[in-house]
């Protein structure tokens, strides 16, 4: 159990092992830790970036759900550095009751099957977060930096998520990472993203849960106008009072509108 070699990347917790050392090397410049960097790595694996990152911290947390990899980590970790192993499932853990200081600098390369779930739990513990590094499905990465400028082939990609995340956090895309990094090699493209969560939010929202609804609502249904998805919740006149356009569908508002709808539909 404690030869990297014998154990097999699982399908239900969504492995891919990150074997490329150039990607792993490149990743640590992208990262740039500091001294006394208090850095937290969702989903370890094997440790192809477990010890390279503990060589330069010294100290650091690793949250991993499959035990059986819990001895290679702790093996290959001895005589490195300290590294602490919580053998949990990241979205049932509370990040702000960890006895670790803040601000956090998270790393990981997520799995594909809970990326998303991953990275909106991880939003509600954005004031404890000074930034985030993760590896994720390339059309994830898209779709969170995308924007809904018409003149860019970014906005086929824009959605729920860019909206969400965007609110909460300044969205980079690093670089691609091909298949050919990971064992067993995935059958689609990666990226490196970068989030650097606001330190004040880009625009005043009354109610956050509003805003969620609003944008869920009007991304269902992206193929209607917003008059017709928000209907339930705002009239055309409301829509047009903001300066709106009512014709218009979700992927043509941008993050400031979107607000604009929430402040309203949660003041009625």
């Amino acid at each position: 159990m404690g030869n990297p070699a014998q154990h097999k990347a699982r399908k239900r917790f969504g492995q891919h092992f990150l074997h490329d050392k150039n990607i792993i090397y490149k990743l640590l410049r992208a990262i740039n830790l500091q001294p006394g960097d208090t850095v937290i790595e969702i989903g370890p694996g094997q440790g192809a970036l477990t010890f390279p990152l503990l060589e330069q911290c010294k100290e650091l947390t690793a949250i991993e759900l499959d035990r059986d990899l819990i001895p290679i980590l702790q093996q290959g970790a001895m005589g490195i550095g300290e590294l602490n192993l919580i053998n949990n499932d990241i979205l049932m853990i509370d990040m702000s009751a960890l006895s670790l200081k803040p601000p956090f600098r998270l790393v990981g390369n997520l799995p594909y099957n809970i990326s998303t779930p991953l990275m909106f739990h991880m939003l509600e513990y954005n004031t404890l977060i000074k930034d985030m590094h993760f590896m994720v499905q390339k059309e994830v990465a898209e779709r969170i930096i995308a924007t809904s400028d018409k003149n860019t082939s970014s906005s086929k990609h824009y959605g729920r998520l860019s909206v969400m995340m965007q609110y909460y956090c300044q969205c980079e895309y690093l670089f691609d990472v091909p298949p050919s990094c990971f064992s067993p090699p995935p059958k689609v493209d990666s990226a490196i993203i970068r989030l650097i969560p606001h330190a004040a939010p880009p625009a005043q929202v009354d109610d956050l849960e509003m805003l969620e609804a609003i944008v869920k609502a009007a991304f269902n249904q992206r193929r209607k106008t917003i008059s017709n998805s928000l209907k339930k919740i705002l009239s055309r006149e409301q829509i047009q009072s903001l300066d709106i356009n009512p014709g218009a569908r979700a992927e043509n508002l941008s993050l400031h509108e979107f607000t604009q709808l929430s402040n309203m539909a949660s003041n009625l």
